[in-house]
């Protein structure tokens, strides 16, 4: 009689493990980056409703005096989430805000998100510009998303 093979050889297994390696090398990182860019989106619009509010507030009072302290004059203060991960801050002569957002570099460093308004006089529409690491088109905001360049 003849015996049936039962199981896998050490050879089968070890490209299996080889292979299963392979993959691994190439999704995690493409994680990495996939979980970074949903973060600084996810910042960008969180920022929104500063922005929104800010704009309204100096198309009001015609100057950013009164248009840059959260908690005040319809400018929502917003809290710290896994998008905004500190209280950003609002530049009281240029109405700039600055925030430190969830998203990261290779190296695990925050990215940051500066975002400067245009006022120019007889402008309909305020437009903000988007500065910072943040504007990274790998684990960031691509060009055109949020304001960058």
């Amino acid at each position: 009689m003849r015996k049936v093979q039962q199981g896998f050889t050490l050879i089968e297994l070890m490209i299996v493990v080889a292979i299963i390696g392979i993959l691994a090398a190439i999704a995690i990182p493409q994680y990495g980056d996939y979980t970074s860019r949903t973060r600084a989106s996810g910042a960008a619009q969180e920022l929104n409703s500063l922005k929104t509010a800010m704009s309204e507030c100096y198309m009001s009072e015609g100057a950013w005096t009164n248009c840059t302290t959260q908690g005040s004059n319809g400018i929502p203060t917003l809290s710290v989430s896994k998008f905004v991960t500190a209280a950003p801050t609002i530049a009281a002569a240029t109405g700039a805000i600055t925030a430190t957002t969830g998203a990261t570099d290779t190296s695990g460093t925050n990215l940051t998100y500066t975002m400067t308004p245009s006022t120019t006089a007889g402008q309909a529409n305020m437009v903000w510009a988007a500065s910072g690491t943040i504007c990274d088109a790998k684990r960031g905001l691509k060009s055109g998303q949020g304001g960058c360049p």
